[in-house]
């Protein structure tokens, strides 16, 4: 089965291929195709997913997988939430989003920076599929007062897992793909795929 993900995130196409390598499911990234991004206008992470998979969908005649995902901190009341990867402005300025949300909880004590990664999937089987699979996956921490680690990508470096004791940055990538919000996603998302198979 091909997919083209709808996005063209080099870090969540290498993530999801790598939760994906097992089902003979070929990812394709969007971007590959020739397709922009689309224009993501809802105002849940839902319906963002469906956006962006209905859109790549059209664009290419391929079935379309589409992620919408972020952190959403206790203490911000959500925020950055649905705007996680445009917090700092620029859409996908890592180091920015992270430098403006630790500049948000300053001075916030480490008891009060719970936050979670939250990840819905999407799964089109044509642009105008009326019974699109919807699965979601979240992922429990807190935030760090400073950077730890090198992996990952987006929030990792500041997302602290109290279970394993290590930022996700820190942690290695099979790992983290067990336990992260988009694994969790994706692990009802092939269970769902294996019932209709």
């Amino acid at each position: 089965m091909k997919l083209v993900l709808a996005s063209s995130n080099a870090g969540k196409l290498e993530e999801l291929r790598g939760l994906l390598a097992d089902t003979g499911i070929e990812l394709v990234a969007q971007s590959d195709l020739g397709v922009e991004d689309a224009d993501e206008t809802g105002t849940t992470f839902v319906e963002n997913a469906l956006i962006k998979a209905r859109h790549a969908s059209l664009q290419t005649g391929l079935p379309a997988l589409a992620d919408d995902s972020g952190i959403c901190v206790d203490a911000l009341n959500g925020a950055p939430g649905l705007y996680s990867a445009r917090y700092a402005g620029g859409h996908g300025d890592a180091q920015r989003n992270i430098d403006k949300l630790l500049d948000a909880l300053h001075g916030v004590p480490g008891e009060q920076r719970g936050a979670h990664f939250y990840c819905v999937l999407v799964l089109l089987r044509h642009a105008h599929d009326p019974q699109p699979l919807i699965v979601e996956g979240e992922w429990q921490g807190r935030i760090l007062h400073e950077r730890r680690g090198t992996g990952g990508h987006g929030y990792d470096p500041v997302f602290f897992d109290p279970q394993f004791g290590q930022s996700a940055a820190e942690m290695p990538l099979d790992e983290k793909n067990r336990i992260s919000h988009r694994g969790k996603a994706l692990a009802a998302l092939k269970q769902r795929l294996l019932a209709l198979a």
